[in-house]
C-alpha cells in the first residue's frame, strides 16, 4: 500500500476551495485513496464531507495512502504534490 506524509502548504488548510480541488482530483484517480491527520483515523479522500471533517490547517502534516493496484503509487504522488502546493494562492 503506497503511503506518503506531506505538509499542507495552503495557509487555510483543507477547507472550502482547496478541499474541493483536492477531492475533485482524488475522484479522478483509479484507486481508493485515504487521507489522515498525524495520529488520526484515515478518511476517504474522495468525500468532501470526510476531508472537511479532518479540520486540516496550513502547515499540518497528513498521510495519504492508496489501495494496492495499478496506478496506486502515482495516485499518492499526484495528491501529495497537490497538497504541497498553495491551492489558495
Amino acid at each position: 500500500m503506497p503511503e506518503r506524509t506531506v505538509t499542507v502548504a495552503c495557509k487555510v488548510g483543507l477547507h472550502a476551495r482547496p478541499a474541493a480541488v483536492f477531492v475533485k482530483k482524488a475522484k479522478e484517480l483509479p484507486v481508493p485513496v485515504t487521507v489522515a491527520k498525524d495520529g488520526g483515523r484515515p478518511v476517504n479522500a474522495k468525500s468532501m464531507l470526510a476531508v472537511m471533517s479532518l479540520d486540516v490547517r496550513g502547515g499540518e502534516r497528513v498521510t495519504l495512502a492508496a489501495a494496492d493496484g495499478e496506478g496506486a503509487a502515482a495516485a499518492v504522488d499526484e495528491l501529495a504534490e497537490l497538497l504541497e502546493t498553495d491551492l489558495d494562492g
